[in-house]
């Protein structure tokens, strides 16, 4: 009788074990590898970046990135490197459709800015982000690149300038190096394209350190007249010249 007790009591509990086994492993998490990636980011980002591209660019750019007539550009294969210039600048969203993309405040978040950046970069292949060190760079070569590719449109002193009709290049002072690289090599708005064929790394970085140095260049021999160019600086000096002398003439002749 003993010996049938025990054997019903093992039975019992080695059901009860595989019953506890059962239920933990069904409980347990599964196992999740690594995300799968795009182009741009992970699939997670491009999810992500789809649901707040549809809330907030479809008006202009289209569900599905092909733009629309009049207000927005198509986005098919323009990259990863111009969503990530125009979103950290702040020139999008646009508040004006067809008008001068303007640096302004940033609406997104450095998270929000990844995954739309992921999205728009899965849409076809385009210029990634560049990666560029400044310190590579040279600064006497990037002196003479821009002065041969940039400073017509952005001035010498890297201060923008008027290129017609409510057409304007902007100031370089609050550009990142980053985005000196992304707009040289997307050519946001009426700056051209420079590609690797134009402009390779190494002189990208040159252009960057340069551009790095008219925010706090050496002003030997006089005041920097906050760096705003050879014609208003001769201006500054014609009248403080002329104010000069007229003052000087004015003493000599009260002399008399």
């Amino acid at each position: 009788m003993k010996r049938h007790l025990l054997v019903v009591l093992a039975l019992v509990g080695g059901a009860l074990a595989v019953a506890l086994v059962t239920v933990g492993a069904s409980a347990a998490p599964a196992q999740v590898g690594p995300p799968t990636t795009t182009a741009g980011g992970t699939a997670a980002d491009v999810a992500a970046g789809n649901q707040l591209y549809q809330i907030a660019c479809t008006t202009c750019h289209g569900a599905g990135g092909e733009g629309v007539e009049d207000r927005g550009p198509s986005l098919i294969g323009v990259g990863a490197a111009s969503a990530d210039f125009y979103l950290t600048t702040g020139r999008m969203p646009l508040d004006r459709p067809r008008s001068q993309a303007e640096r302004k405040r940033v609406a997104y978040s450095p998270v929000q800015i990844r995954q739309l950046v992921a999205y728009v970069a899965s849409l076809g292949p385009g210029p990634p982000i560049p990666h560029v060190d400044p310190k590579a760079g040279n600064l006497a070569e990037g002196n003479r690149l821009y002065a041969n590719n940039c400073a017509p449109c952005h001035s010498s002193a890297g201060a923008g300038g008027a290129l017609g009709h409510a057409v304007y290049a902007p100031p370089l002072n609050r550009s990142t190096p980053l985005q000196v690289a992304e707009a040289i090599r997307v050519g946001p708005g009426a700056m051209p394209v420079f590609g690797p064929e134009a402009l390779d790394d190494e002189q990208v970085a040159s252009v960057i350190r340069y551009v790095e140095y008219l925010r706090k260049p050496d002003d030997q021999g006089g005041f920097g007249l906050g760096r705003l160019g050879a014609i208003p600086e001769g201006f500054v000096a014609w009248v403080v010249g002329l104010g000069a002398m007229l003052m000087a003439v004015r003493w000599i002749g009260t002399k008399d």
